[in-house]
């Protein structure tokens, strides 16, 4: 049950990442393009930019709130990797 639960968390925000990266990347740059274009980012039309800059930048932000939101996931179902779990294991080329 736990780690059901833990699952379908995960992929709500993997949907809710795709829908928002969708949503920009195809929307802001193909769909609504033409009203977008009526304004302008540094000379650019705004459609154009959105095309080019902005779902790159978007995806980006996209990222981080999943590596948040999955951390607050795992503390959330108590499998959050802790630094302890990290400092208890032997270095690299350290017999046993």
């Amino acid at each position: 049950m736990k780690k059901s639960s833990h699952w379908g968390d995960n992929l709500r925000l993997v949907a809710i990442c795709l829908v928002v990266w969708f949503a920009v990347s195809f929307g802001c740059g193909i769909l609504f393009v033409d009203f977008l274009n009526q304004f302008s980012i540094g000379g650019f039309e705004l459609g154009f930019w959105f095309a080019q800059q902005g779902s790159i930048i978007v995806f980006l932000l996209v990222i981080v709130a999943y590596v948040l939101g999955m951390a607050r996931i795992d503390r959330r179902h108590d499998v959050a990797e802790s630094d302890a779990d990290e400092t208890q294991g032997s270095e690299p080329g350290d017999p046993g």
